[in-house]
């Protein structure tokens, strides 16, 4: 029996109203499907929210470009380990998605001749590498995930999309016969109530996991939790040793001061008052890829060169850009900028140090948004009925390191796409939904029970603020050997100590204590798959920075990681490094 818990059955269920999730879920209801959005907030409240630059395409309004420039520039920034089908697949798309946006009704800057304005950005240039940068970040001001959302959203509710806002997704349900997976439990915040949504088709587009480190970026809400729900079903994680450091976060606070801000002309200076980005990166310079720009920044402060009493940050100076272009074109960052660092940008620079800021890893997927499962060293099957978009996904179009603004476009290409096959997918199937199994629930209804029965255990704050702390320490900008064994302990104690957390309190209606609980219980997997991968991977590539491995080994390591939760074991699988259409970019020394 399946607990006495309803039952409500739909087409398909999109887990995750942000970018990705509201894209895929609009192609659905366009379809004349019936689809469930679940968000544990209000659409428009999700992540994708939060975004600033830009979306890239190569539409060429400002600078020429075209999209092999645009794959070249991701492969390179990838550093080899993004899988080449998926880019090519995501650049030539780019500009049908972006021009379908702006038809949706999405409020682009302008230039003078009416076209959208597009701005430069870290990693984008001209001539496959080459000395001038391209402008191909299509923007709206500095809020550009706030102007696609709020698009997205409205074109959802013109569709009839069916939204279910603050729902917790808690488990997947799949068959024991297939492992094809028929949808998810629910929880419902305002009654307490666990719900079965069924599907023939579930989506997540849960987003990242950015609140396992203590300085981040990321909304409270970014907790790993499709990352949680999948590896508790069986899922492997991959990749998620690469995790980037956006280089300007507002210092002390963490909030993200966009790449924009250099893309307009704005720069770093150290305490001796140097453009120090022309040593580390000549041609590009403060717009080379994130983690060059990370890594130059802490390396300024370790070498003695950081700002401030504690000589632990770096000044982002854009005062002489004047006041109409920052009003005009970061308007959001002045104001950010007055807000948590009491500075006013146009008079003087803003503090800023490297912070955590987006998950390159995640749930194994094809650039058509279907699941994948190894099969062997070099096969790899579709999971039936399960799909996964946006940066809760893996495709991977990133691989070692994102450039900017290829994750509004990551959202736009893989939501489509996703939405695309899923709809593909149904019409193929029988009309009749499978039979649930007979426990179908019965998992998440035991995970919530154990609160209400457990008198005493470790502290959900505590916990998950220890395991922050750690995070930061051991898995940071720069990884050392020591710190990764280390992390490795004791982030492991804490997954351990997570599955004896309490809570005291034991109402149903809006009870966040509960919800804060659940949370952790993901975030802990995100955090093990991370540091695990880390201290495995003897390279540095991307985001990944080993002292004692300090170059890129394509011999051994040209590879994806894939972490399990059971018995927290690592496999790999290889790049796919043949596009679809066009020469293979074979990996080379990456300089900016």
């Amino acid at each position: 029996m399946r607990l006495g818990l309803p039952v409500r059955r739909f087409d398909a269920i999109v887990v995750g109203a942000g970018g990705s999730g509201m894209r895929a879920a609009l192609e659905l209801a366009r379809a004349e499907l019936k689809v469930a959005v679940l968000s544990k907030v209000f659409p428009t409240r999700s992540h994708t929210v939060a975004a600033q630059g830009g979306v890239a395409a190569p539409l060429a309004n400002s600078s020429e470009d075209n999209w092999h420039w645009h794959m070249y520039d991701t492969v390179k920034g990838s550093d080899y380990l993004g899988d080449q089908d998926a880019i090519e697949y995501m650049c030539r798309r780019a500009n049908e998605v972006v021009v379908e946006l702006e038809h949706m009704g999405m409020p682009f800057d302008r230039l003078e001749n009416g076209k959208i304005y597009q701005r430069p950005f870290g990693g984008h240039t001209q001539d496959y590498g080459g000395a001038k940068m391209a402008m191909r970040a299509c923007a709206a001001a500095d809020r550009t995930g706030h102007a696609m959302l709020h698009t997205l959203y409205q074109q959802n509710l013109r569709a009839s999309t069916q939204f279910f806002v603050e729902w917790m997704a808690l488990d997947l349900i799949r068959d024991p016969q297939d492992g094809a997976v028929l949808g998810v439990t629910a929880l419902e915040m305002e009654t307490g109530e666990v719900s079965i949504f069924q599907a023939k088709a579930t989506l997540f587009a849960t987003g990242g996991s950015g609140r396992m480190f203590f300085s981040s970026t990321n909304a409270f809400i970014n907790t790993g939790d499709g990352l949680g729900i999948a590896a508790r079903a069986g899922f492997p994680l991959q990749d998620m040793e690469f995790y980037q450091f956006h280089p300007t976060g507002v210092y002390g606070a963490g909030v993200l001061i966009t790449e924009g801000v250099r893309g307009e002309g704005g720069y770093l200076l150290n305490k001796d008052g140097e453009r120090f980005m022309e040593r580390y990166a000549p041609n590009a310079k403060d717009l080379a890829s994130r983690d060059v720009v990370s890594r130059a920044m802490t390396t300024e402060i370790k070498e003695g060169r950081g700002c401030g009493p504690n000589a632990d940050h770096v000044l982002l100076k854009l005062d002489h850009l004047g006041p109409e272009v920052i009003n005009r074109r970061l308007p959001g960052i002045r104001e950010i900028s007055i807000k948590f660092a009491n500075i006013d940008p146009v008079r003087e620079p803003i503090p800023v140090v490297p912070t955590a800021h987006y998950q390159m890893g995640g749930i194994p997927a094809n650039y058509l948004g279907q699941v994948v499962a190894p099969e062997g060293a070099s096969t790899e099957s579709i999971v039936p009925g399960f799909y996964a978009a946006g940066e809760c996904s893996c495709v991977s179009v990133h691989g070692g390191n994102r450039l900017g603004c290829n994750s509004l476009l990551d959202l736009l290409v893989f939501g489509k796409s996703s939405g695309e096959q899923m709809i593909k997918d149904l019409r193929g199937l029988p009309r009749p939904q499978r039979n649930l199994p007979q426990d179908a629930g019965g998992f998440s209804r035991a995970r919530l029970a154990r609160f209400d029965l457990t008198g005493a255990g470790e502290s959900v704050a505590e916990v998950a603020a220890d395991l922050r702390r750690e995070m930061q320490a051991h898995c940071g900008v720069f990884r050392f050997p020591d710190l990764l064994a280390e992390g490795v302990a004791k982030v492991t104690k804490i997954a351990e100590r997570a599955g004896r957390i309490w809570i005291s309190d034991r109402s149903k209606v809006f009870n966040t204590a509960r919800i804060e609980a659940l949370e952790l219980q993901n975030l802990v997997e995100a955090a093990l798959a991370t540091v695990t991968g880390a201290h495995a991977r003897q390279e540095s590539r991307g985001a990944q920075a080993r002292a004692d491995f300090q170059e890129r080994d394509d011999k051994n390591w040209l590879k994806h990681t894939l972490w399990y939760k059971e018995g927290n074991r690592l496999a790999y699988k290889p790049v796919h490094l043949k596009p679809l259409t066009v020469e293979s970019f074979e990996p080379k020394k990456r300089t900016y």
